[in-house]
């Protein structure tokens, strides 16, 4: 007679292997690992270390920043009708009623006025524009001014550079589509820029108007480069930066245990997520309340545009105010040429001028990296402002060239303000763009070597204590003590000078990371 062996039964998906009933967090982290690659691709990622300093946190302000101004952005789009005919206001701000507009100015007043919380989700979009535009600058600022972009980080520093150029396109789409007389000003100059263009300057405005400025076209066109073109462009940039920016781990400060082969920080999951969710809450709560109490853009105070006007004192937003400084301090120079006219005057600053500038910024980590001989060695420690006298010193003249012009393109709100001459301010302000940039440059370079010699004095003797001795020799001596505290990146012993002309550090720092990773 055969005999059988019951085997035992296997456990259900609610028992463990031991016998114990699993919990439903742990049952749907087992489904969703037999479908996807749960455990084993997320894993390194749930562990990745973000290093925690406050300068890290820029990039992540203006991704919750790109965040809610695609949220905002949504609902806005419900009741804005990007339309050019005209149309008679009859809404409920009573100065303009029987005034004849255009369909997008009516219905921007519209959300403004008529729709339950419409004046606080545009003004929370317009100022999550505007932090989104400062908080890519200054994170741009901070990798420039640590190095961050050196090898192999290079890429990320051009998409991020390219972030930033389209953030100030989209920003200038959105400011235009209210077809207000503050945006319509801002257009009828960006037309006679397209103008100044030789030889295709008038086809290109005829393409980008459809017809004789300002026609009937530019507002729909903007608006689906607006709500389309470049949010998708920009969403699918910060993508690929994102993915780069985990896959060559993030650049950390020196200090005991950081190297170029590793990086010291919080875990991705949990810490880190914890803390940049409590940011984007923090970053929406304060966009919420500059929406709420800071009034910015109110159109209804322009009006309509007319193609006949042109708005007191206007100002565009600071991030495009570099452009109308550059054109205000340019001389009125034209050049006529077998019966064409180039407007140099328009031409250098608004299309030269910027192109250059950009040219130079996408250029720069390469040059830099050929000068200093690092384009062969991978680069994970962040450099100290200090520590590259010419670098800090060519940033440092650079905002400085920034501020020149941003301050020229508000030169006649500063001259009533002030009661000062506007010819003699726009005079100063054309010298001061080529000199102050070149003095700012020499006195950075020299403090950062004032700094380095500061503090190499400092590591070799201590601390002063404030004590003071007599020696045996009669003299007077102070006391000092070996120094204890270090802030972030700081060295823990003294290093050497660095090389004038680059500004290339010792090479008593870390050896640089092999490689391969």
């Amino acid at each position: 007679m055969r005999t059988t062996r019951r085997r035992p039964a296997p456990p259900s998906s609610a028992q463990r292997a031991d016998g114990r009933v699993r919990r439903p967090g742990e049952r749907l982290a087992d489904a969703a690992d037999g479908r996807l690659p749960v455990l084993d691709g997320g894993g390194r990622i749930l562990r990745k270390a973000f290093p925690d300093h406050w300068s890290f946190l820029l990039g992540e302000i203006a991704l919750y920043s790109l965040i809610v101004l695609v949220l905002t952005g949504v609902w806005l789009t419900f009741f804005f009708r990007p339309e050019m005919r005209e149309v008679v206001y009859q809404g409920q701000y009573v100065p303009l009623r029987g005034v004849r507009m255009s369909a997008a100015f009516d219905s921007t007043l519209h959300i403004s006025f008529d729709v339950r919380g419409g004046l606080l989700v545009r003004q929370t979009h317009h100022w999550a524009a505007l932090v989104f535009v400062a908080a890519i600058g200054l994170h741009l600022l901070r990798i420039f001014f640590t190095g961050a972009f050196r090898r192999p980080r290079e890429v990320n520093w051009v998409i991020g550079l390219t972030l930033f150029v389209l953030a100030l396109a989209e920003g200038f789409a959105g400011y235009s589509l209210p077809d207000d007389l503050l945006s319509g000003t801002g257009l009828r100059i960006a037309q006679g820029i397209m103008l100044s263009i030789p030889v295709v300057g008038t086809y290109v405005s005829m393409f980008v108007f459809g017809a004789e400025y300002p026609g009937e076209d530019i507002v729909p066109r903007l608006y689906g480069m607006h709500i389309l073109l470049l949010p998708g462009a920009l969403i699918a940039l910060v993508t690929v930066h994102l993915i780069l920016v985990f896959h060559l781990k993030h650049t950390q400060w020196r200090g005991p245990g950081h190297s170029n082969r590793n990086a010291v920080g919080k875990p991705f999951h949990p810490q880190f997520m914890a803390s940049s969710g409590g940011l984007f809450l923090m970053v929406f709560g304060v966009l919420a309340l500059l929406g709420g109490v800071a009034q910015v853009n109110p159109v209804w105070v322009y009006g309509p545009y007319r193609p006949d006007q042109a708005s007191t004192g206007s100002q565009p937003d600071w991030y495009v105010g570099f452009l109308e400084g550059a054109l205000r301090l340019v001389p009125p120079w034209e050049t006529t040429l077998a019966g064409h006219t180039l407007m140099w005057n328009v031409l250098l600053p608004a299309v030269v001028l910027p192109a250059l500038l950009f040219l130079v910024l996408y250029l720069y980590p390469f040059v830099e990296q050929r000068l200093t001989g690092e384009r062969s060695q991978e680069q994970h420690l962040c450099d100290r402002p200090r520590e590259r006298p010419v670098r800090t010193g060519l940033g440092a003249a650079g905002i400085t060239f920034y501020g020149v012009l941003l301050l020229a393109g508000g030169n006649d709100v500063v001259a009533q303000t002030f009661r000062i001459s506007l010819n003699t301010l726009t005079w100063v302000l054309r010298i001061a763009l080529v000199v102050a940039p070149v003095l700012v440059f020499l006195l950075t370079r020299r403090l950062c070597h004032a700094l380095l010699d500061a503090e190499r004095e400092t590591l070799e003797e201590g601390e002063e204590t404030g004590e003071v001795r007599q020696n045996v020799a009669g003299g007077y001596e102070s006391g000092h003590r070996p120094v204890d505290h270090f802030r972030p990146g700081a060295p823990r012993v003294p290093i050497s000078s660095a090389d004038g002309r680059t500004g290339t550090p010792s090479r008593e720092h870390p050896e640089p990371a092999p490689r391969s990773r």
